[in-house]
């Protein structure tokens, strides 16, 4: 994509200002280099990389705490961690700061030697599996998203949240994140158990204390769901679902059974709490749709956004993430002036299908108040909509929400950010 005069104009200047530093920098390393080219091993070396310390960004819990301290042995209640968008660097969340939704209880200690994977139900021959067992199969890695149906949402648990002025990225869009995951088809499985005729769902179980299961389509297991065993070169962390956990691409996030135990083959699914008074999703002509599971395109400007503050007028790139359940991102607009004009952005790869996919766009604020927003399309041809355009929709599906604690999902409108005169950044969604 050609890139703007703008932009043209400060990567110019920027590589005279590269072409200092580096002279500069080489000055200074003829003057103290010789004490490092000794070969000598850096002090006092951690065995397991930290961050620097001028690092702080983390996630922030939104929905609930974790554990519960004053509630029965046997409560629970859904809580979760919110990925800190608003300080994310290309387009792979570091496994510390990948978002957490779990429901009500804390991470089983698993001994992954003792851990067993079981296949069982309509197949021919029922299998179990160590890790190890795993491992020798042929593995693949792959990047994908993973969001909370939840997530953005402007109504719900923390929708008052979502909506306040202040919020910024991470309250508004930090219920989903992007990793590498490793692990082994979930078809491979199958077809070493022999599926049999009529066979048409699947039923994953996870091994913590509440035993969380969910059914998915047959058609789906048999395309491009995961177990996965690694996440971004390592091994998942138990948060996230150690040593096992399910991973359904492009899927809402309930979908992704962690600690995985076993998946049962079934001709119909199991009408279990999930399917049955969580998460269907009220329709137009009142009726509630028990299975909605791919998630539609969704962008968000993380820079600038809500809570930052501009130092003044000038070029700024405007940074932020797209993805879509229904495959890869092919176009990203921004919109400087409240969505009167949209240009398109520079999408900055790699771009992979059901993955966030970075966007920027060369901007030169005039010190003026504005509102700046994007949008997406994916391969299907599919656009983010407009608040406007899901808003009735939303009103009635959050009266519902209200009546049922039915979970409100599947929002995906574009998000606004309003640049004020000063240069502070306010959350501009209007619900």
């Amino acid at each position: 994509m050609e890139k703007t005069p703008d932009r043209r104009r400060f990567l110019k200047n920027g590589a005279v200002l590269a072409g200092l530093s580096l002279g500069m920098a080489n000055a200074a390393d003829g003057e103290t280099g010789a004490a490092e080219s000794t070969g000598g091993a850096p002090k006092d070396l951690p065995a397991y990389g930290e961050r620097s310390r001028f690092e702080n960004s983390a996630r922030m819990g939104s929905l609930g705490t974790w554990p519960q301290p004053t509630s029965p042995p046997d409560y629970h209640k859904d809580f979760g961690f919110r990925t800190p968008l608003q300080d994310s660097i290309g387009m792979i969340t570091p496994p510390p700061l990948h978002y957490i939704v779990s429901h009500g209880y804390e991470p089983p200690d698993i001994d992954p030697r003792e851990h067993r994977l079981l296949i069982h139900g309509m197949v021919d021959r029922p299998l179990i599996f160590t890790l190890e067992d795993l491992r020798r199969l042929p593995s693949v890695s792959q990047v994908h998203f993973v969001e909370c149906n939840g997530n953005s949402a402007p109504t719900g648990p923390t929708g008052a949240i979502r909506r306040a002025p202040n919020a910024n990225a991470q309250d508004t869009h930090g219920l989903t994140s992007c990793s590498v995951w490793t692990g082994v088809p979930l078809s491979i499985l199958l077809r070493q158990a022999g599926v049999q005729e009529g066979a048409k769902w699947i039923l994953a179980e996870g091994a913590e204390k509440g035993k969380h299961s969910k059914s998915l389509p047959f058609e789906k297991a048999m395309d491009d769901i995961l177990i996965v065993y690694g996440q971004n070169g390592e091994a998942i962390r138990p948060e996230q679902g150690y040593p096992l956990r399910l991973l359904v691409p492009g899927w809402e996030g309930i979908n992704n059974v962690k600690w995985l135990r076993r998946i049962k083959i079934v001709d119909e699914p199991y009408m279990a709490m999930r399917e049955t008074s969580k998460y269907p999703s009220l329709r137009m002509d009142g009726k509630a749709r028990w299975f909605q599971f791919q998630m539609g395109p969704k962008s968000v400007i993380t820079r600038p956004s809500g809570g930052q503050k501009l130092p003044g007028p000038g070029f700024y790139e405007i940074s932020g993430l797209a993805w879509s359940g229904g495959g890869a991102i092919r176009k990203v607009e921004v919109s400087t002036d409240g969505g009167r004009n949209w240009k398109d952005a520079e999408i900055q790869g790699p771009v992979y299908p059901k993955a966030h996919t970075r966007f920027g766009f060369a901007w030169e604020w005039d010190g003026q108040e504005t509102v700046l927003q994007s949008r997406c399309t994916d391969d299907a041809g599919e656009v983010q909509p407009t608040v406007a355009e899901v808003a009735e929709f939303w009103r009635v599906e959050a009266d519902f929400f209200q009546k049922t604690e039915t979970v409100v999902g599947h929002f995906n409108a574009i998000q606004p950010w309003k640049v004020n005169r000063d240069g502070s950044i306010r959350n501009a969604i209007e619900f």
